[in-house]
């Protein structure tokens, strides 16, 4: 059970206790299918969503868990937000397009899709009891807040476990968020101590009151990046090329939890697309087996996440933190954006919306440079990435970078040589393209997380190795969104009058 493949109710009186809660706090759970397709959402609801504000702890902000919401976050849009990197950014051919997670409500970051993802098929099967329960969300920053809001809707007890040293801005908001300051949990280290995570909650998980939502290993993580993630960025990709010649050459995303990465699957086996895994060269875990630790915050280390489709990864590419915060640097401060419009002959509307990508979502964007380099594309080859979030979720970091890179002053000089080393100057170093050895090489390497530390059998383990494995996963979504639509209709809540309360823990 713990990692979510249940299609049945097994608990009938958490069930019951959990239909109470939801129906008198007016909460209808979208379907994975409503989340893939908004557009399918009933008309009634979707009229009362427009007088909700998105950053609200409002049930309704539930059906805006999705990639199509407009640029205020209360419409939507035909296509997901996306920005398009020209080539004088680049310095390569191939387009390189980033859909933009800072579009999805409460954080601003679309880690609330995964936590929404994992939490679901938990309550609708009766493990996970709103009235009793404490939801404990591990992460390095983004899942953890998605899942504090989700919970609060719920009217539950979220507890964020993250490490100490994350951005300011993270804990500001849970701060905001969450019920008592008890609720957050710091771990040591930074970004790179996911260990330190998961003994946190391991001895959390001693308390039968809590239950932990480990991203990186529940399937719900998986299947609503590959049905939700997986086919928004395919429409995205039909919207870039439509009436002109592409092809998606591949998908980009940072290992983290590896959920993303499941959007991979959807479109390797949609439109043939190659799918790379990044990773920091500080702490190179994937290329050589490595440690250490770096700043590119959001995308975790040291391990191979359970939820990870190895055998069907394609390349791996190493981006050094140095250019990630050498970039936030260039993006947010008036000296860079000047460089960029004066220097790099860059539309000034483009440079404004260089915001809309954070730290992780700037290493996507070198790792597709790289990728195109290491892949010879060109003009009519398309990558595709995500902005995890935006730059608001780091502005007390762009100082302290500046402090640390730079010696506390960033001009002109610095701006050029910031773009030479990490974008013009961006080569095919630490760039693997994998064989089945190497792919056996990291599937092995997760044995020690998994098997060893975190209890999973060596059959469980191995099964993963089959690319069928994966496929089957895809019969839960429907069993999930038909349970779903049980509940809604046994909860009453399906009623659109009755979601429209000011919210659950509001």
């Amino acid at each position: 059970m713990r990692l979510g493949l249940e299609r049945t109710v097994v608990n009938e009186d958490v069930y019951a206790r959990t239909l109470g809660r939801f129906r008198e706090a007016g909460v209808v759970l979208p379907t994975f299918a409503q989340l893939r397709d908004p557009s399918t959402i009933p008309a009634a609801l979707r009229g009362q969503l427009a007088g909700v504000d998105p950053d609200a702890p409002h049930p309704l902000n539930l059906f805006r868990v999705h990639w199509f919401n407009d640029a205020s976050r209360r419409g939507l849009a035909a296509v997901p937000g996306h920005l398009e990197i020209p080539p004088q950014l680049t310095g390569v051919r191939a387009r390189i397009v980033l859909a933009l997670g800072n579009r999805f409500p409460m954080i601003h970051a679309h880690k609330v899709l995964a936590a929404y993802g994992c939490l679901v098929p938990r309550v609708v099967t009766g493990q996970f009891d709103p009235t009793r329960h404490r939801a404990v969300w591990p992460s390095t920053g983004n899942y953890c807040r998605g899942g504090v809001a989700i919970s609060r809707i719920l009217g539950c007890r979220g507890v964020a476990v993250l490490p100490e040293n994350m951005s300011q801005e993270r804990f500001d908001w849970l701060d905001r968020w969450v019920a008592s300051p008890s609720d957050v949990v710091r771990t040591p280290g930074s970004e790179s101590n996911v260990k330190e995570i998961y003994d946190a909650c391991a001895a959390l998980d001693r308390d039968p009151q809590n239950v932990v939502f480990n991203q990186f290993c529940e399937f719900g993580n998986y299947l609503v990046h590959r049905t939700c993630t997986g086919a928004a960025l395919e429409k995205l990709f039909g919207a870039l090329t439509a009436g002109r010649k592409g092809r998606l050459a591949a998908f980009v995303s940072a290992s983290g939890s590896a959920g993303t990465l499941a959007a991979g699957d959807h479109l390797k086996a949609r439109l043939g697309a190659r799918i790379v895994a990044v990773e920091a060269v500080e702490c190179p875990t994937l290329l050589e087996n490595g440690f250490g630790e770096h700043n590119i915050q959001g995308i975790g280390d040291k391990h191979v996440p359970y939820i990870h489709n190895v055998m069907n990864t394609d390349v791996v590419v190493g981006v050094s933190d140095r250019a990630s915060d050498g970039l936030l640097v260039l993006f947010n401060t008036e000296e860079g954006r000047r460089y960029l419009v004066e220097r790099r002959g860059i539309d000034a509307a483009v440079v404004a919306q260089l915001r809309d990508m954070g730290l992780s979502s700037i290493a996507n964007l070198v790792a597709a440079v790289k990728t195109a380099h290491a892949l010879d594309l060109d003009e009519d080859d398309v990558i595709v990435t995500v902005a995890t979030d935006g730059a608001a979720m780091y502005g007390s970091e762009v100082g302290r970078l500046t402090r640390k890179h730079f010696g506390g002053r960033f001009d002109a000089v610095t701006a050029g040589e910031t773009w030479g080393r990490a974008l013009g100057g961006a080569s095919t170093d630490h760039v693997l393209e994998l064989t089945h050895r190497e792919r056996r090489r990291i599937f092995n390497l997760g044995y020690f997380t998994w098997v060893e530390q975190q209890g999973v059998t060596l059959q469980e383990f191995t099964s993963r190795a089959r690319q069928s494995f994966w496929d089957g996963l895809l019969e839960l979504v429907p069993a999930w969104d038909a349970m779903i639509a049980e509940f809604n209709a046994r909860s009453g809540a399906a009623a659109l009058g009755s979601a429209t309360s000011a919210g659950a823990g509001g």
